[in-house]
């Protein structure tokens, strides 16, 4: 080496150099070209998984809600003052549909005042008859 000469320096230098060229171009590469080529990929991607998301969530739903399933048939049960069932003779008891058998019912209660009326029906996953409405 020369005595007063700037290699040790100029060494340094183009090190230096070297190092930060090398970290802008990993800066580039993995945080622009990288991220901006598999960004497109990662939207649709997450987009997929919503989409699966609501129709997993859909599909809970519909296995877990029940048809909503109206009785095919409505009696009408008297009761007297003791609360007794008793059976009046000459009042029709059974409906088909709930609005004519509460009908039939007020209809009743105005005729018979000391009765009781209560419209039921029997639902299929019960044990015993479901009262709708009691006058």
């Amino acid at each position: 080496m020369l005595k007063g000469s700037n290699y040790p320096s100029m060494f340094a230098g183009l090190i230096v150099g070297s190092v930060m060229s090398f970290a802008s171009y990993v800066y580039t590469l993995f945080g622009n070209t990288i991220p901006s080529f598999f960004a497109v990929y990662f939207r649709e991607i997450g987009a997929a998984i919503i989409m699966m998301a609501v129709f997993v969530f859909a599909i809970a739903w519909l296995m877990k809600a029940k048809p909503n399933r109206r009785p095919q048939k409505y009696l009408v049960k008297m009761f007297d003052v003791y609360g007794v069932e008793t059976l009046i003779d000459g009042l029709r008891t059974d409906f088909k549909t709930h609005d004519v058998a509460w009908s039939f019912m007020k209809e009743y209660k105005k005729s018979y005042p000391l009765f009781n009326f209560a419209l039921v029906s029997d639902l299929p996953n019960s044990e015993k008859m479901t009262i709708f409405r009691y006058l």
